[in-house]
């Protein structure tokens, strides 16, 4: 057998020439029903020279293609224009569209990579966004990562002093806010605005002379600085996103700060804190357990480890007689490997993904969409007939994929199947950037353990404890909102953002 080290490398490298899938067994409809959906993934650059823009933000947007495939778009500063271009499609997909490459040739970019939480799916809300003058110049783009709980009320306000939304996102709030303030210099438009919503929000932008980024009081969602050289400096979602590019890791931008430019200090990067004692470390824990690529770093804290500990730990927890350990791909297998090692059940990467299938088929029955999962995975076996085994999966959130799994294992010849996810049970919908099901639809919301085993079929059933993840992570300055149902924020309405 390979040393689980070899697995280890084997596992990340692929995922610098292929994107990342959480969950292979989910169809893509089930994304939508039977996981929690990261909303977006944002990406900006700043030189004060001349970059291949166009090559660079592409890089960095497929990098971050895990938190978002409905939509992407970018907007790119080239001699103080604005260009933007924006549509549905993966990001690779998008940017073939794009006609001439040299019109995004620039010294400014930001990107953003969609997932649907607030607002419809339709164009006029794809990102970035962007407000033009009476000359229909673009002045202002934005990008934004997160979910605003008092969107509606804002929205209202500036409707009334007759500003006109042309979507239906909270992230137009954040923009029109920022463009009203604009007298106030682009520092103080950006701290009026930080000062009037709540909320998760990391945002990366420009106007036609400076770039800029922000981040929320509570740091929820994530967003790391990095630099290409001393006057070159890239910020994204995740630390993935600096290595596409060739950029050096920084640091992650701070709880309540601005970063930003001067165009009377060219390559300069100033930075501003808000209100230093309302800015707290409130990073949401599940980027660990399953949205973060898992060779990401955050908060200096890499994602691998986080998941292979969780599995050292789950093994502490519930420790079971087996003959093998399989994950989940791609999201359980860290975890799988950290089971192995703590437990010396070997490891197996017995579930073989077919690498050059699509995002989804077009199917009109059930029947057909069951089948496309065996299209995307298929077991060996031989490797685990009769087996007494542990399958790892990063979560359980409605249960329809999980008793998939169990279905085809049995069908495989199992003998045992002893099922250990390595997050808590989910019992609270996100309400902080993450789209997750209602709380009616969240099976740990409504089932016991014993009675999820019962459902499942399997043979012994265990979550790792909220307390032990506090462990993992080595504090408690996270947010656990989905398993305790206590949130760094006030949820806000619970109705839709706009009618």
């Amino acid at each position: 057998m390979k040393s689980l080290d070899i697995h280890k490398s084997e596992y990340l490298k692929q995922f610098e020439n292929q994107t990342y899938g959480r969950n292979l067994f989910r169809t893509q409809e089930e994304e939508r029903l039977d996981a929690p959906n990261e909303e977006c993934g944002i990406f900006g650059m700043y030189s004060d020279n001349d970059l291949d823009t166009f090559s660079l933000s592409q890089f960095g947007l497929f990098a971050l293609q895990h938190r978002g495939q409905e939509a992407c778009g970018i907007s790119v500063l080239k001699n103080g224009k604005i260009s933007n271009m924006k549509d549905e499609g993966l990001v690779l997909d998008v940017y073939k569209e794009i006609p001439d490459p040299e019109t995004f040739m620039g010294n400014s970019a930001i990107g953003h990579t969609r997932y649907t939480t607030a607002g419809d799916k339709k164009k006029y809300n794809f990102q970035p966004f962007f407000a033009k003058n009476e000359y229909d110049q673009i002045i202002l783009s934005i990008a934004h990562n997160g979910n605003l709980t008092n969107a509606r009320e804002l929205k209202t306000e500036l409707e009334a002093e007759g500003v006109v939304f042309r979507a239906t996102s909270d992230s137009e709030v954040i923009l029109r806010l920022i463009q009203k303030n604009l007298d106030l210099g682009l520092r103080g438009a950006i701290k009026a605005t930080m000062e009037r919503i709540e909320g998760a929000y990391s945002v990366v932008g420009m106007t036609r002379n400076k770039f800029f980024a922000f981040r929320d009081f509570n740091g929820i969602r994530p967003l790391v600085l990095g630099a290409i050289n001393e006057n070159s400096y890239v910020v994204a979602s995740e630390s993935v996103a600096l290595d596409a590019v060739g950029a050096q890791y920084v640091r992650d931008i701070l709880p309540g700060e601005i970063i930003y430019t001067n165009e009377n200090e060219p390559g300069k990067l100033n930075s501003y804190m808000v209100n230093e004692e309302k800015g707290k470390q409130r990073i949401c824990s599940f980027e660990y357990i399953y949205f973060a690529r898992p060779d990401s770093t955050l908060e200096n804290i890499n994602v691998y480890e986080i998941r292979e500990k969780s599995g050292e730990k789950i093994w502490e927890q519930a420790p079971v007689e087996a003959d093998i350990v399989i994950g989940v791909p791609d999201s359980g297998v860290p975890a799988a490997i950290g089971f192995s090692k703590a437990s010396g059940i070997p490891f197996r990467p017995v579930l073989i993904k077919n690498r050059y299938i699509g995002r989804s088929f077009i199917v009109p029955t059930q029947e057909m969409r069951e089948r496309v999962v065996n299209l995307k995975l298929n077991p060996i076996i031989s490797e685990i007939k009769g087996k007494r085994v542990v399958i790892i999966d990063d979560s359980i959130v409605r249960g329809t994929t999980s008793k998939r799994l169990v279905k085809i294992l049995k069908e495989a010849g199992v003998k045992e199947i002893h099922f250990r996810s390595v997050s808590p049970p989910i019992i609270a919908p996100c309400y902080l950037g993450i789209d997750t099901p209602s709380k009616d639809d969240l099976i740990s919301a409504n089932m016991s353990t014993e009675e999820l085993r019962d459902y499942l079929g399997v043979d012994s059933l265990e979550f790792l404890s909220t307390e032990n993840l506090k462990i993992i992570l080595g504090s408690s300055n996270h947010c656990f909102g989905c398993f305790t149902e206590e949130y760094p924020v006030a949820k806000g309405e619970e109705i839709e953002l706009f009618n």
